[in-house]
């Protein structure tokens, strides 16, 4: 009998989850699903910058584990850019860390708050620059989600 599959840990839902290429009708376009926790992996590995090591302690697997999932993630993404496939972001063995959107500024090193739904702010509200990511405050996360 297989092991079952452990939950990774995910900052938050994509708030897009579809992409295509321009200019082809949906009806002529294959499609390639990328799991929310392969986003994830794109986003801590490729975005953020973030070791295999580091990466897969912030979803909670091993770094060989990591390293499957952001393999598999990027084979997803080429295969869609090459062959120009649309990339349908959805389900996989994720949970939530947490609902609330945070975001911190490179610049000033100022955190924020953003409503949900509201799509990524355009500047930073401190020093209006554009230099931003989402983030997980650790500290007032749901603590069974870290583990």
């Amino acid at each position: 009998m297989a092991r079952p599959r452990k939950d990774r840990i995910v900052a938050y839902n994509p708030e897009v989850s579809y992409f295509k290429p321009r200019g082809i009708p949906m009806v002529d376009l294959d499609e390639v699903l990328l799991t929310v926790d392969e986003r994830e992996a794109i986003r801590l590995a490729d975005l953020l910058g973030y070791s295999h090591e580091d990466a897969g302690e912030r979803m909670g697997v091993s770094r060989a584990t990591f390293g499957r999932i952001i393999q598999k993630a990027r084979q997803h993404v080429a295969d869609a850019l090459i062959n120009g496939k649309a990339i349908n972001i959805e389900g996989g063995n994720y949970r939530l860390v947490m609902d609330r959107r945070l975001f911190l500024c490179q610049d000033c090193n100022s955190q924020w708050e953003a409503p949900r739904q509201s799509g990524r702010p355009h500047e930073c509200p401190s020093c209006n620059g554009q230099n931003f990511y989402r983030f997980v405050d650790r500290q007032k996360a749901n603590p069974s989600c870290l583990q």
